[in-house]
């Protein structure tokens, strides 16, 4: 616990959370804007013509407690990244600032510091999605009101996808701190993960649904095998979406990518000189 406090002290005696803040305040305002546009269009229908598998999704998207799910869980693709970021600096802002070697010889345990930051790491990212969860819960019922549809607080697929989405945020932190062991300089980790995470996204999304047309639906449960994409799929709400992976399958891949990410993190870290 002390190492703990130590990496949490570090972090908040710089300016790095609360730009991060600033960062995540708008960018969830954004979303909340595109999905409130995307809730009224799926609620009153107006979502133009579908035939097949695809508007048996636009239904199931369209039912009261996934329009719930998506709103109390807004935010997420951006928040997500946030938090990755915030993993990758709790690492590399130790080289940047040169301290690794006092941190080492403070603390000669390298696998109990790399656990500390990871704690750290993941306690912001918890504290990131209470946040937004609380904005969330405050504006959500605003909207669904809006549309004419129940805040659905009562719903067990509602509160699911909450805390699945918290299990998001939790687990992208322990991918930004193996990645910031992976590549030591901040900015150099930086750059990687957000292309890596908003190209990855994009590319594998058109990637996915050209390979679709072509091949068959069967395609698209492929999108579980990228990380953003399986993170989506955790806090899609109803389980039965056709066409739709089950959410329990997003959130095993996840975990496996982060245990993954956290092993060789702190295999890393142990091996690697530091000087």
């Amino acid at each position: 616990m002390t190492l703990v406090r130590s990496e949490l002290l570090k972090i908040r005696t710089t300016s790095t959370w609360w730009i991060f803040g600033l960062i995540t305040l708008p960018l969830w305002g954004l979303a909340l804007f595109f999905n409130y546009l995307q809730t009224d269009a799926l609620a009153s229908g107006n979502v133009g013509e579908a035939a097949g598998e695809q508007a048996d999704q636009i239904q199931a998207a369209g039912a009261a407690d996934n329009l719930a799910a998506n709103l109390y869980t807004n935010g997420q693709f951006f928040g997500l990244l946030i938090v990755m970021l915030l993993g990758i600096v709790v690492v590399t802002s130790e080289f940047f600032h040169q301290t690794v070697t006092t941190t080492f010889l403070t603390a000669p345990h390298r696998t109990a510091v790399m656990l500390a930051k990871l704690a750290a790491a993941g306690v912001l990212a918890l504290l990131f999605w209470i946040v937004t969860t609380a904005l969330n819960l405050i504006f959500a019922p605003l909207i669904l009101n809006a549309v004419d549809v129940d805040p659905q607080l009562g719903s067990g697929v509602v509160w699911r996808a909450i805390a699945l989405n918290g299990l998001a945020y939790l687990l992208w932190s322990v991918l930004g701190v193996g990645l910031g062991v992976l590549i030591r300089s901040q900015i150099g980790a930086t750059v990687t993960g957000i292309l890596l995470y908003l190209g990855g996204t994009i590319g594998a999304a058109i990637a996915i649904g050209l390979l679709a047309q072509r091949f068959g639906d069967w395609i698209s449960k492929l999108q579980l095998l990228v990380p953003s994409l399986a993170s989506s799929l955790m806090v899609g709400g109803d389980t039965d979406i056709p066409g739709n992976p089950p959410q329990w399958a997003g959130a095993a891949v996840l975990i496996g990518y982060a245990v993954v990410t956290g092993v060789i993190g702190v295999l890393t870290i142990r091996r690697r000189d530091i000087s």
